[in-house]
């Protein structure tokens, strides 16, 4: 195993502890001095900087949420003036106003060390040549990974979104070693590689560092048979920082949390009463231990998983995170179920059937709700045989009820048939929220 800091991704636990110490009680003092915002929510809590001495006072804290950042909007969460900012960056805003997130000189400095980190642990090098897919701009996705690379010592070809022939051909003509790109994207850039009659073996990508969305390990095989690379998880969100808060090595068993740089969580998203890192499911809680630009404490990010602090084969001393199964304000309560798009995922990828490829459409029909799964064929199970056909959809269909607990309509598709994504996908089409 190689390391990009050692010194760091191996600390001892007390060691580790000390320093988010430290850490935390810096972080407070600088808030309250320099944040509105946050001096006002410590003082509503009744907490002063010299209450939090130690990693485990972060509990006297107050939570911070995403309403508060777009209450805010758009430069009031800032706790360094705007002479010091060096970058912004913003969500989407399509359910409400854009979060804007500032960054220092620093934390740029911060955030693409963190990447640097990522790549190290996922295998790569100053040899690799990456391009990156995600898209550039206002998103983190972009414009974070470019500069991981290049602090790697790497070659990067920012390929951002878009343009997918010309993409294809880069990876090839240019012998590219490594691609990060959402998912979703990778298995539509491996079907239209076949489309155009290129082989995997035509190709030398080695390492994927894929994020942006949840997917499955399923996905992640899927995704390695028709790219012959190693795919690993990279993680992060724009009000924390970006791709690079965690991610997977080489051992592929958790995602390995920047801990020194960013404190993790695990949360009851009912009660807010904090849960332990021993595998227990919650959701998962950040705060910024070293962030100038707009730190944030405690924030809910809504992503359902949980916290390993057990050792990993690869040295790291990091706590580690699950996958993400879902966010708990996108989780889908079915007739009373909770049902994550991940857990259908898994089912369909778990049959050799099916494609990687299908839209969950949610209705409301006489009070009642209902769930129809639209899935793509492979094209050598597809048939006009019509008991052949009934037999692949009662067979999805009563696996899935065995995982959600729900019956399903299965709607066979034609292979091609569903709209590809090249960003981040869009699986879900609830309709309950239009009536």
């Amino acid at each position: 195993m190689t390391f990009w800091n050692q010194t760091k991704e191996c600390m001892s636990r007390d060691e580790m502890t000390f320093l988010q110490g430290k850490r935390l009680h810096k972080l407070v003092e600088y808030v309250y001095h320099n944040s509105g915002f946050y001096r006002n929510k410590l003082q509503a809590a009744g907490v002063l900087p010299d209450d939090i001495r130690e990693i485990g006072d972060i509990v006297k804290l107050p939570f911070t949420t995403k309403q508060d950042l777009r209450d805010n909007y758009p430069f009031g969460m800032f706790s360094a003036p705007m002479s010091e900012m060096v970058r912004i960056h913003a969500s989407s805003g399509t359910t409400g106003k854009p979060t804007i997130v500032g960054y220092t000189r620093r934390d740029i400095e911060m955030w693409s060390e963190m990447i640097a980190r990522c790549l190290t642990a996922m295998g790569a090098d100053r040899n690799d040549i990456f391009t990156v897919a995600y898209g550039y701009g206002l998103f983190t996705g972009g414009l974070g990974m470019h500069y991981g690379v290049e602090n790697l010592g790497a070659t990067v070809i920012p390929m951002s979104t878009g343009n997918t022939e010309k993409h294809i051909r880069l990876i090839h003509d240019c012998q590219t070693t490594g691609i990060a790109c959402t998912p979703s994207y990778a298995l539509y850039l491996a079907e239209t590689m076949k489309k155009e009659g290129i082989d995997r073996s035509e190709i030398h990508l080695r390492i994927g560092a894929f994020g942006g969305e949840p997917w499955t390990e399923n996905m992640r095989k899927e995704i390695e048979r028709n790219l012959g690379l190693d795919a690993y998880n990279i993680y992060g969100l724009s009000e924390i920082m970006g791709p690079g808060v965690s991610c997977e090595c080489e051992a592929k068993d958790g995602s390995h949390i920047w801990e020194d740089h960013i404190y993790p969580e695990i949360i009851d998203p009912e009660t807010t009463k904090r849960l332990p890192n021993d595998g227990t499911r919650g959701e998962l809680v950040f705060t910024t231990l070293t962030k100038e630009g707009m730190p944030l404490i405690r924030y809910r990010t809504h992503d359902i998983c949980s916290l390993i602090d057990k050792p990993c084969s690869c040295g790291r001393t990091a706590v580690r995170m699950t996958r993400i199964l879902g966010r708990s304000d996108d989780m889908l309560i079915i007739r009373g179920i909770n049902v994550f798009p991940s857990q259908v995922e898994s089912v369909i990828l778990s049959l050799k059937e099916f494609e990687p490829q299908y839209r969950l459409v949610i209705d409301r029909v006489a009070n009642l709700d209902t769930m129809e799964v639209q899935v793509e064929v492979r094209p050598e199970y597809y048939s006009d045989e019509m008991g052949r056909m009934l037999a692949i959809q009662k067979k999805l269909e009563e696996k899935l009820k065995s995982v959600i607990s729900i019956k399903a309509k299965i709607r066979l598709m034609e292979p091609g048939s569903l709209e590809r994504s090249v960003g981040k996908s869009n699986r879900v089409q609830d309709n309950r929220k239009l009536q």
